[in-house]
């Protein structure tokens, strides 16, 4: 099935500290993020159902004007209005003041009292509050320009976004990103997103990228929280993006709706009706990262403590970034508990989660990094675990344990291990139970030279005796 869209459904809006200004069919609306309060402040000319939908808006806190543009199917026919929107108005039955009408692609203010044009030709001109062409500006080939700060502008191509001073005529910047559609300045213009219908780009104030995120739905709108997370919607979802490339989904969304503001774990945003809505959302996640990128360990701490965060995503970032022993505080299961904490040295939890787990691997990896810290304690208990006693032994005699290599040879003895009941008298150097234990083998040669070289004499005659004469 194929459908097809007779109107655009994104809403034009513009947001001012606590002030949202959109386009709902024929008015334009105010709402008051900290109040609720939502009035129309004026009735617009032709627009919204009956007319062709606004485009676009630009607003102007200083002169209380706004720039409404509207677009055709043929680009060339677009136009703008420039209205000065009513100080007292009655919402009930809103005034229609006359506008400014003039053809352009996009208008946009660039100063108190001056807005940036693109007309039909994609030339940019410079105009004052009566629309008055005040200047003519020469730049670079552009289909689409975006608001940069005072006397800015972004200047847009087929495959490249251009940051452009509009005063001293002079290309700035520039950035490579395929058919930018929408952008999105942070509250103190350090940085900005660059929406293309599937990628996000975040870039700094001079267009350096930090970051490029690819979706496979249709990437629809976005804001910045006062943390500096870019907060963006997709067709379906709610998802986050950190500067460092960092990215995931917040919550799923069963229609597209278009955010217009981040407040704590509020998204104020407009849905396809143009109606204000507010969702809840749980910043927990990205909080999280934010404050691990930013190394605020005491918040990341008091996050663990308090917060559910759980789930192998988590886990994996966590381990991915080198930090497993924040990990080890999500981790319930006592294999991978295991694994993180022999990642990052905690002999002390890595020794619990292989008495859980009770299996020979664990005890010879543990023992291994036990080795390696020198806590030989730890590595005793693995030997003895795995049974390894010739590693045991070996243990006993670079730490100098001596009455437990005894024990060792006994334990030997009991097990009929000769090798290790020789391994341990070597170690010890008792030349006395060397003998003794190449006798019961019949090793009587190596018995009598062991003697002999040792000062043994009685053992080395008795030995010598049971020789035969020919062989002496």
């Amino acid at each position: 099935m194929i459908i097809f869209k007779l109107e655009r459904e994104r809403p034009a809006y513009s947001v001012h500290g606590n002030l949202l200004f959109y386009v709902k069919d024929r008015f334009l609306r105010k709402l008051d993020f900290t109040t609720s309060k939502d009035t129309a402040v004026m009735q617009l000319r032709g627009g919204g159902r009956t007319g062709t939908p606004v485009y676009s808006m630009s607003y102007n806190p200083a002169e209380n004007s706004v720039l409404l543009c509207t677009r055709t199917v043929n680009v060339e026919n677009s136009s703008y209005d420039l209205y000065t929107i009513p100080k007292d108005s009655d919402s009930q039955n809103p005034d229609a003041p006359e506008s400014k009408r003039s053809s352009g692609v996009t208008a946009i203010w660039v100063a108190r009292n001056r807005f940036a044009v693109l007309d039909r030709t994609h030339s940019l001109v410079i105009k004052n509050l009566k629309n008055e062409v005040t200047k003519k500006v020469q730049t670079p080939n552009c289909d689409e320009i975006f608001y940069a700060g005072t006397g800015m502008l972004l200047l847009r191509d087929a495959d490249s976004v251009t940051l452009f001073d509009v005063q001293q005529k002079i290309m700035l910047a520039q950035v490579k990103i395929a058919k930018c559609r929408y952008v999105v300045w942070s509250s103190d213009m350090s940085h900005v997103a660059l929406l293309a219908k599937h990628t996000v780009n975040i870039c700094n104030r001079r267009l350096e990228s930090l970051c490029s995120i690819h979706e496979n739905s249709r990437v629809k709108s976005g804001a910045w929280d006062d943390s500096g997370v870019f907060i963006y919607t997709t067709s379906n979802h709610i998802k986050y993006a950190i500067s460092n490339g960092d990215h995931g989904i917040i919550r799923t969304l069963d229609l597209p709706i278009y955010i217009t503001r981040i407040k704590l774990n509020q998204v104020f945003c407009l849905d396809r009706e143009s109606k204000p809505r507010v969702l809840n959302i749980d910043s927990t996640e990205f909080k999280f990262k934010l404050a691990l990128i930013n190394r605020k360990y005491d918040e990341v701490l008091q996050m663990v403590r308090n917060s559910r965060l759980v789930g192998q995503s988590i886990i994996a970032y966590l381990q991915q970034k080198g930090y497993p022993e924040v990990a080890l505080h999500f981790v319930k299961d006592e294999k991978t508990r295991f694994g993180l904490a022999l990642e990052c040295g905690n002999i002390e939890v890595a020794l619990d989660a292989a008495r859980a787990l009770d299996d020979k691997a664990c005890w010879e990896r543990l023992g291994q990094a036990a080795l390696m810290q020198g806590n030989h304690q730890v590595v005793e208990m693995c030997y003895q675990r795995t049974k390894n006693f010739d590693k045991l032994s070996f243990l006993y005699l670079i730490t100098g344990n001596l009455d437990k290599l005894r024990k060792m040879i006994k334990i030997a003895e009991i097990r009929k291990d000769v090798s290790g009941q020789y391994q341990g008298a070597l170690f010890l150097g008792n030349v006395t139970e060397r003998v003794k234990i190449l006798k019961s083998c019949d090793q009587n040669s190596l018995a009598y030279l062991t003697a002999a070289t040792h000062g043994l004499t009685e053992e080395a005659e008795e030995l010598r005796s049971h020789f035969d004469p020919e062989k002496r």
